[in-house]
């Protein structure tokens, strides 16, 4: 595995010596989100492998290219979990992609997203130095918001070669509650439950029809499910898997308008815009399919309180993520000159002027 990484580093000092841009990529399971690539393809998926797993401990730790597959298959002999359910996408997903993208599935809301559970990772900056930073345990704070910081960062900072995750056991038991209700009354109702002290790990509201899934102890499911009400749903399995993996039919309609994903306070009241729309996370993650246009999306969202994101497809020319405030934007600059002097990796990959 050195002279994998020896051959990482020469080939960023050369592209740093000639100012010649890269584009990092494991699996491409990912390569559609945010603005498109550009550069010459520098291929993670050679440097794999978990490096080192401790079940009592709740922690692994694995190279950038190993396999997302790979590493849910070792967890799960452990009856152990990423509780934040990063969707895969595709079979080639690898663990570098799950932390560059910072995606998180339908258990987000409950457990917390990808940088909660990032205790530590390494980073070949533009230099070609090879930088640590946290550790293995949860009280190893020495660099640990860097580790976080790398979260949904798409590679713009450097080249993520390991990181070591924090583990949860799966839980003993679960099951999926569903309701008929309007979209007005599935968020009130949300967040009614969300101030009680009830197992829900996720929730979907589509077309009239809300999902919730409770997980945890039988004794604590059985006494929600007295409290709650609803119908209960067999085999729910496969339905979270399609929201996680966005299978779902509702992804599954033409893009042609582009899928928009909006965070949003969850007591955020319906918004006003036209479209077809699926709602996570307790009321705080809406998709939208939508003519509106980008502006009336961006301006419903931040009057709400949230911002919006063309998750996929759609006129990329408009920018992908919402822009960022001056003092924010100045933050980014900073760091993207300390990490990556030459700008080469992933340039413009987040925001036009990166």
């Amino acid at each position: 595995m050195e002279k994998i990484l020896q051959d990482f580093r020469e080939r960023i000092q050369a592209a740093s010596r000639y100012k010649t841009a890269l584009c990092i990529q494991g699996g491409a399971s990912k390569s559609w989100y945010g603005q498109h690539g550009v550069g010459e393809l520098l291929d993670t998926r050679a440097y794999s492998g978990i490096v080192a797993y401790e079940p009592t401990e709740l922690v692994i730790t694995a190279r950038c290219g190993t396999q997302l597959a790979e590493i849910e298959a070792a967890l799960g002999e452990h009856h152990q979990m990423l509780a934040f359910e990063p969707p895969h996408f595709t079979q080639h997903a690898t663990l570098g992609g799950m932390l560059a993208s910072g995606l998180s599935g339908p258990r987000r809301a409950t457990v917390g997203a990808v940088r909660d559970f990032v205790l530590g990772a390494s980073l070949m900056d533009g230099r070609g130095e090879l930088l640590h930073f946290g550790g293995q345990v949860m009280k190893n704070v020495a660099g640990y918001d860097v580790s976080r910081l790398l979260a949904g960062s798409m590679g713009s900072l450097g080249l993520i070669t390991d990181m070591s995750i924090k583990v949860l056991p799966k839980p003993f038991a679960e099951t999926t509650l569903v309701f008929a209700l309007s979209e007005a009354d599935a968020l009130s109702r949300l967040n009614q439950w969300g101030g009680q002290a009830l197992p829900i790990s996720a929730s979907a509201w589509h077309v009239g029809r809300l999902m919730l899934r409770l997980s945890g102890a039988e004794a604590a499911i059985h006494s929600a499910k007295k409290s709650l009400g609803g119908e209960e749903v067999r085999d729910a399995a496969s339905y979270w898997n399609s929201l996680r993996e966005q299978t779902h039919e509702f992804f599954l309609q033409g893009e042609e308008h582009g899928l928009w994903r909006l965070s949003l306070p969850s007591s955020a009241a319906p918004l006003q815009l036209t479209g077809k729309s699926l709602i996570e996370w307790g009321g705080a993650q809406r998709w939208l399919f939508t003519d509106e246009s980008p502006q009336r999306i961006r301006d419903a969202a931040r009057l709400a309180g949230g911002h919006a994101t063309l998750f996929r497809a759609g006129d990329k020319s408009l920018g992908v993520f919402a822009p960022l405030a001056p003092a924010v934007a100045k933050i980014h600059h900073n760091l993207k000159a300390a990490f990556d002097p030459a700008r080469i990796f992933n340039p413009r990959r987040m925001y036009p002027e990166l």
